[in-house]
């Protein structure tokens, strides 16, 4: 069992530092597998927005690129502290632990509450929105349990299952995932919900700028989160395409446990969850599941390796020839290939081929996927 307390390490950004990071990460084509890039490569977040017209140039770019001034990131830091409010970087003591060693973690989250709430082990609890009585009360059942057993329960502020998970771990702690920026919860009339967990032991996380109103494709990316914060997801009723759906594919992505409730098959809110049972999802019908199998997962040390900027000159850092450029761009194409098959295919450094690729993501002529795979964008 969870002592309900985490080891908290990592290095504080200065406040300086926290403009430079809201700047990088606002300034267009710059998403957190590029800001892991580009601090990687320019040594600090100061050094990346100086490079970046530069970078962008190099990779092709029809114009501009635009960068995030620093009155409006101050603006946004202004804006985060009226709401009582404020950024967390990846490599602060305060960021989740478990969400850090994710593929293209967010870089700075915005978050509201009781941050103590974000280092403790968490476990997700998510469902249907038009969930059922008895959805809801198993739903309940687990998130009161698992907090008294001393996680935190995560889960995305929706109607019907996240919201009985919400209400019942109030207490204990809860982590509420937003889509949209932290002043544009949704839906609304969960608005007195996310005062109640922000004004007690919970928290309120968004990587959205503030005043961000969510659109669909915005949920799936709060569905990652509430994966990669937690240890375990557990899907208590879900449709066969759904959001939890989505939410428990990420967590096996991200080597999480994936626990499903099993249903009638004649209720359509459970073949999803079904689903899941047939592809090896953990059989879940009591809390005693859930929290016996993410016991050896929260004594796991998850504090390895932080984002830590280490500013250096950038003057010595010569790009590849055009030669080379041309060779790593003929490899891509609209098909995801792996970053290593590049680099063997190519024979070139390593260095180059990633410079390379970074560079046309600036441009805006590269896709990331999932598993670090990349494909051209084809012009129109």
């Amino acid at each position: 069992m969870p002592d309900g307390s985490a080891r908290r390490t990592g290095i504080a950004l200065t406040e300086r530092q926290r403009i430079a990071w809201l700047r990088l990460i606002r300034s267009d084509n710059v998403g957190p597998a590029t800001f892991r890039d580009l601090i990687n490569h320019c040594g600090s977040a100061e050094n990346a927005l100086s490079m970046l017209p530069e970078l962008s140039a190099r990779g092709g770019a029809i114009r501009a690129i635009r960068i995030a001034s620093v009155e409006e990131a101050e603006r946004e830091l202004e804006t985060a502290h009226r709401h009582g409010a404020q950024f967390i970087g990846i490599g602060e003591p305060d960021y989740p632990p478990a969400l850090r060693q994710i593929e293209g973690a967010p870089p700075l989250l915005a978050v509201k509450g009781n941050l103590s709430a974000a280092t403790c082990p968490s476990v997700g609890v998510v469902g249907s929105r038009n969930a059922s009585i008895s959805g809801a009360k198993f739903a309940a059942m687990i998130a009161r349990d698992c907090g008294r057993a001393g996680y935190t329960v995560t889960s995305g502020l929706a109607r019907g299952i996240d919201t009985a998970a919400h209400r019942a771990s109030l207490e204990t702690g809860t982590i509420a995932v937003l889509a949209g920026g932290l002043d544009q919860p949704y839906p609304p009339e969960n608005i007195p919900l996310l005062d109640e967990i922000t004004e007690g032991a919970g928290l309120a996380v968004s990587e959205m700028p503030f005043g961000w109103e969510p659109r669909a494709r915005d949920f799936p990316r709060r569905n990652r989160l509430i994966s990669g914060i937690s240890l375990g997801v557990v899907v208590v009723e879900a449709a066969e395409r759904s959001g939890s759906l989505i939410t428990a594919r990420l967590a096996t992505d991200f080597g999480r446990l994936v626990f499903a409730v099993p249903g009638s098959p004649l209720d359509p809110r459970c073949h999803g969850t079904n689903g899941l049972l047939k592809q090896g999802a953990i059989v879940t019908t009591g809390s005693a599941d859930v929290i016996e199998a993410l016991a050896p997962l929260s004594q796991l040390d998850l504090f390895n390796e932080p984002m830590v900027e280490e500013p250096k000159e950038t003057g010595e850092m010569l790009p590849p020839n055009d030669d080379d450029r041309a060779v790593i761009v003929s490899a891509l194409g609209p098909t995801p290939v792996d970053v290593d098959d590049i680099i063997r295919h190519t024979g070139l450094a390593t260095s180059s081929v990633y410079l390379v690729l970074l560079e046309l993501d600036l441009a805006g002529r590269l896709h990331r996927h999932a598993g670090g795979m990349v494909s051209l964008a084809m012009e129109d």
